[in-house]
């Protein structure tokens, strides 16, 4: 049910205030990432407005901020060139189904399980993919189609930018906004009041035009033209097993995106919790909405709902009237985005993905718990050479294996009188994992001497070790020494 809380005038007047600042970040990340995307950039603003008027005003997470999002940029990129523009609506939708689905089942909690280094891996290798596709479009030039085609790529748009004049200079106003957003947080706050992204693209405007420079600019052909329902004929893309694939991507990354953004702002503030399902249904309906507008994927977005909670606001008003500021702009000032450099906004994602990887992280980790820092590594690293769904399984099962692994420690403790039996105790987890160590460690020991094993240490004990060690003690029995099975041993009766 769509409600708002009762509010009083301050607590208005905080809202009211973090509701522009929330737009003015909002805007030229929303229209950024639709043309990064490979998407009329309409499309990022409608997913924004769904974003504050939709699943702003359902329950779930208070504060945070949903819209469109540099982390689903790469896989939205893939889907439209691989699909079409006209399954991507459809791709959205059955998203949101898939969302609400999920939440009213209340699996949105399960979201937290996830690998916090498949997480972090999954950002580092989106961040990487959105650096390598936007330096291209800092330079005004078209970036190949796969990642790993992207970063090799480099050296040649290097050549091409030192060799064209036109390229050049977009290439150096998409520089110079990064360079504003960097000593932006350096200047006074009267001056920080107006967020970074927004002063960085404003100002590369105002100085192409001052200039008269021969750069790209946004194409524009207006909000309702924009908007495409999915048809009739884009749903026979379902048969696809690769849009299927897509679907479930979509699915699982823009949910542990937003119930991870979510445990963030939580952390950001001292006000209500977050309700997991009730989130995870409210991005549903989000999704579900811009589907059926053609828009692109919604999520929660963790720089909008920083920018909320630090600007003061106190209940999800602010988000709503974010979305609503969204909608005016777009109806009724339009064509002020055709003034923006296509270079600009590329260096605003420049940005936005090289805050995606975790440096600070990945040097934590590799000092205190390096298997974790391997699969944050590995994920990134499948996700630029594969694609996105392939590389966050790929770290899923590696986490998967890290943690049998942790899990699976076998001490052999042994007892050796100096005669009639060694007593062997087994302790901990045995399992398969630890099976080769295991069996050195027993065939070591004297085949002359009686083994008493003691298996009462022992808190798991899989198929494959029990095996092992019926099959270890009836070779002992054929060698000639009979083993001492203490009471209660599983492997042989009393």
């Amino acid at each position: 049910m769509l409600s708002l809380p009762a509010l009083d005038l301050p607590t208005l007047r905080r809202d009211f205030t973090a509701s522009l600042v929330v737009f003015l970040v909002a805007l030229p990340l929303c229209v950024g990432v639709a043309v990064a995307s490979g998407v009329p950039a309409e499309l990022g603003l409608i997913t924004g407005i769904v974003g504050g008027l939709v699943a702003g005003a359902l329950p779930g997470s208070r504060l945070q901020v949903s819209g469109p999002a540099a982390g689903l940029t790469v896989l939205v990129f893939e889907a439209v060139r691989a699909h079409g523009l006209g399954v991507l609506g459809v791709i959205v939708l059955l998203t949101g189904g898939l969302q609400l689905l999920l939440g009213a089942l209340g699996l949105g909690r399960w979201f937290r399980a996830i690998s916090v280094s498949v997480v972090e891996g999954m950002l580092a290798g989106i961040g990487l993919i959105l650096i390598a596709g936007q330096l291209y479009a800092m330079a005004d030039g078209a970036a190949p189609a796969d990642g790993i085609a992207k970063i090799t790529g480099l050296p040649g748009l290097a050549a091409d930018v030192a060799g064209s004049s036109t390229a050049r200079t977009a290439f150096l106003l998409g520089a110079g906004t990064i360079a504003v957003m960097a000593v932006w947080r350096r200047l006074p706050p009267v001056v920080r009041a107006l967020p970074a992204p927004l002063a960085a693209v404003a100002l590369a405007t105002v100085a192409a035009l001052a200039l008269g420079l021969d750069v790209k600019t946004v194409q524009v052909s207006g909000l309702l033209d924009a908007v495409r329902p999915p048809d009739p004929s884009d749903l026979a893309a379902l048969a696809q097993l690769g849009v299927i694939g897509t679907v479930v991507a979509f699915t699982l990354i823009a949910s542990a995106e937003s119930l991870f953004s979510a445990s963030a702002v939580d952390r950001m503030h001292d006000g209500p919790r977050t309700h997991f399902d009730k989130e995870l249904m409210a991005q549903g309906a989000g999704n579900t909405v811009c589907g059926l507008l053609g828009a692109l994927p919604m999520t929660a977005v963790i720089v909008r709902s920083a920018a909320n909670v630090q600007a003061g606001a106190r209940t999800k008003a602010s988000r709503v009237l974010h979305g609503l500021w969204l909608l005016l702009f777009a109806a009724l000032l339009p064509s002020a985005l055709e003034l923006i450099p296509v270079a600009a906004l590329a260096g605003v994602l420049v940005n936005a993905g090289w805050k995606l990887l975790p440096l600070g992280e990945l040097r934590v980790l590799w000092r205190g718990h390096r298997s974790e820092a391997v699969i944050l590594g590995a994920t990134a690293l499948s996700i630029v050479a594969l694609n996105m769904f392939e590389g966050v399984v790929i770290g899923l099962l590696l986490a998967v294996v890290k943690t049998a692994w942790d899990t699976s420690h076998v001490h052999l403790d042994v007892d050796d009188p100096g005669e009639g039996p060694i007593e062997v105790r087994l302790i901990g987890n045995a399992t398969f994992l630890r099976l080769p160590r295991m069996l050195d460690a027993l065939e070591a020991l004297p085949k002359d001497r009686p083994i008493a094993l003691d298996l009462g240490g022992l808190r798991h004990l899989d198929h494959a070790c029990r095996s092992a060690l019926t099959t270890w003690a009836a070779r002992h029995n054929d060698e000639g020494t009979a083993p001492v099975h203490l009471p209660g041993d599983p492997l042989v009766p009393a």
